[in-house]
């Protein structure tokens, strides 16, 4: 960390930051009409506009991955959870006279429950997370698939249609959405002890448990809110297109959440949650999505680009590196000196 004129700078708050302001800048001197926003029929338009539309739901499984990472978890079956809740979602509204809040609750129910059973395993079974979470990840579109008999179900639903292309103040519903859960989730992490107990567990779970934090009931809080999260993306996703398609719905999710949470600055080693850069770091995500596909590059591009992204931030987060970067910082300043 370094003072500049008395303001505290911590590369690593601001490394996110600056890469997202960094890619934005360079591309909109490369195509001027990438940063060029315009307000027409009481909404924005604009190739920012839409990195914040689809940037939602990865930003919205981000956050619930973030607590994950931060008990020193991992959660691999957010895709799974999109694609099941999703079709839970379709086929109540299509298949019952239940109300749009009713069909809300049951589908965010459903995420719940699924995150439960992920902590379950991991907490009070023991089996480890990358395992436990593999076999929903796996099962996962199967019993979406069960779910909808096998079949792409479409729906016609006013409700849905607000949240996936509804406006508000000139501002999509989908981002007020994820917004408030934003905020939501700030409240609970950093204005309560929950959030300062899932750190320490993910910190150390064993002396956690010495000064009287039940580790394994926070881990489970942390799965189940993964799971609601995910359950809200498969949702908006649905409600985009008006039609729950199991095989593509919330596909690679679990990759672009885990990448956001890493590029945030956090560590798979558990210990710290960083929820706004964890925006960012989707927001990083997106807009490397959407310049991919507007420069007409194949979509398998799209997938190398972010391992390649993930490979190289967990390259300079190794304690190799680091240790390098630090003995290599003391030696200069030994020839300085």
């Amino acid at each position: 960390m370094m003072n500049l004129k008395g303001l505290s700078i911590n590369p690593k708050i601001w490394g996110p930051i600056l890469s997202l302001v960094a890619i934005i800048v360079i591309m909109g001197i490369i195509d001027p009409g990438f940063v060029r926003i315009e307000f027409k029929d009481g909404r924005f338009y604009g190739s920012l506009i839409d990195v914040l539309v689809r940037a939602t739901p990865t930003a919205i499984i981000a956050l619930g991955m973030a607590v994950v990472i931060g008990t020193r978890g991992i959660d691999l079956s957010v895709g799974s959870v999109v694609a099941i809740c999703g079709a839970v979602a379709a086929m109540l509204i299509t298949e019952t006279d239940l109300s749009f809040a009713s069909v809300m609750v049951l589908s965010l129910a459903a995420g719940g429950v699924i995150g439960m059973l992920n902590g379950i395993m991991v907490s009070y079974i023991g089996i480890q997370p990358i395992i436990a979470t593999l076999i929903l990840m796996v099962s996962g579109r199967g019993i979406a698939q069960l779910i909808t008999g096998g079949r792409s179900v479409s729906f016609d639903s006013v409700a849905m249609d607000i949240i996936g292309s509804g406006m508000f103040l000139a501002i999509p519903v989908r981002i007020w959405i994820a917004a408030g859960l934003l905020l939501l989730t700030i409240l609970v992490m950093r204005k309560t002890a929950i959030g300062l107990f899932i750190e320490s567990v993910g910190a150390n779970a064993r002396a956690s448990r010495y000064v009287g934090i039940e580790a394994r009931l926070f881990k489970m809080f942390a799965y189940v809110f993964s799971g609601i999260c995910a359950a809200l993306a498969g949702v908006i996703l649905i409600a985009d297109v008006g039609i729950a398609e199991i095989n593509r719905l919330g596909l690679w999710l679990e990759l672009d959440a885990i990448l956001a949470v890493v590029l945030a600055g956090g560590s798979l080693n558990g210990g710290r949650i960083y929820l706004g850069l964890t925006i960012i770091g989707a927001l990083i995500i997106q807009t490397l999505t959407t310049i991919i596909f507007s420069s007409g590059v194949p979509v398998e591009y799209n997938l190398i680009v972010k391992a390649s992204i993930i490979l190289a931030v967990l390259l300079v987060q190794s304690p190799t590196t680091q240790a390098a970067i630090k003995d290599l910082n003391m030696k200069r300043k030994g020839v300085r000196t």
